[in-house]
């Protein structure tokens, strides 16, 4: 009669604990499935699974601070909860929190910048200035002085402040990223683009890495039709093979800081290192940042015989393409 006594009391206690589980899982639903609005909840440092139920229960998180600590026993992560800011909202259950919780899926702020091609430094500086993701002198001292490990940085002048090769892209950082930490992952992406193909193609081109953006710099700066950046690339190679004057609009811009539309005589006399109208072959650094369609028109330029090309009087960025002066001249003369 004992035993019997026992066991029907051990029945009646398990029913119990079964029953009370059974009430505290109704309380891990969402407070309110149709709420998706995400809101910032901080776990502190040392929280307990206890003290975390009681603060989601007080701001509505969850239904229930018990049920909380009920599921995260029955989840077996009670005290596994890491310290954090985390975007929660009402439509979510009390699982997918503690999930979340869990796996240290933290909120970070993150922020986004666009650089265009084309763009100088100096351009990209006062873009991220006015942004306010950088100090100026600090984001300078930066491009000339600390060191990165990357291949195609060998034999750079570094007083040219990485000219070509921040590259040009739409980059999403970590919130209150370093001018180490922006400049670095420009240049990493720039080391995305430049593949090993590409390093062999300037080898088989007999130029370096530092030519080829260079090249590719003009390019970027003169193309403006797709299809036609293939084609640039060919005048100006066609140029450097003869020994001809690049004669690039884009260098005396350069110079000028300004992008003018019809330069001058006294514009195309300046005594520039980087005046192509008067001097023969590259210039010292390249004069801006070319994207990828440029890079690649720059070492594998069209199979043509032109010298010359002319904007169109169309007005859409496309151009005239010339083999002699002459044609280039009658071009010139019907685009104006």
């Amino acid at each position: 009669m004992k035993k019997l006594a026992l066991l029907l009391l051990l029945v009646l206690t398990l029913s119990h604990v079964s029953g009370c589980a059974g009430v505290l899982e109704k309380y891990n639903s969402p407070v309110d499935p149709e709420d998706t609005a995400t809101v910032m909840y901080t776990v502190p440092s040392g929280a307990t699974t206890t003290s975390i139920g009681k603060a989601l229960a007080e701001i509505e998180l969850i239904q229930n601070a018990n049920a909380f600590k009920a599921k995260a026993k029955q989840m077996e992560v009670d005290g596994q909860m890491k310290a954090g800011d985390y975007m929660l909202s009402k439509s979510m259950s009390t699982e997918e929190i503690i999930t979340k919780l869990v796996n240290g899926d933290i909120y970070v702020e993150i922020e986004t910048f666009t650089i265009p091609e084309g763009y100088e430094v100096r351009q990209i500086v006062d873009k991220l200035e006015a942004g306010g993701f950088i100090d100026r002198e600090k984001f300078l001292d930066v491009l000339q002085n600390t060191e990165f490990d990357y291949a195609f940085l060998e034999g750079v002048d570094r007083s040219y402040l990485l000219e070509g090769y921040l590259f040009p892209d739409t980059y999403t950082l970590k919130a209150g990223a370093t001018e180490v930490q922006i400049v670095d992952r420009m240049l990493e992406r720039f080391d995305e683009i430049f593949t090993d193909e590409y390093y062999e193609r300037a080898k088989e081109l007999d130029m370096t890495v530092d030519q080829v953006i260079t090249l590719a710099s003009v390019i970027e700066r003169e193309a403006r039709v797709e299809e036609e950046f293939p084609i640039v690339s060919s005048v100006f190679h066609n140029r450097i093979d003869i020994g001809m004057m690049l004669q690039s609009c884009a260098t005396v811009q350069f110079i000028l800081k300004e992008r003018k539309d019809v330069l001058s005589f006294d514009d195309i006399a300046i005594d520039s290192p980087y005046n192509t109208y008067i001097n023969a072959g590259l210039t010292p650094s390249p004069i801006a940042s070319p994207g990828e369609l440029a890079i690649h028109s720059a070492l594998y330029p069209a199979d043509t015989n032109y010298l010359y090309f002319v904007t169109k009087e169309t007005n859409d960025g496309s151009h005239y393409f010339n083999e002699t002066l002459e044609g280039h001249n009658r071009d010139a003369a019907r685009s104006h």
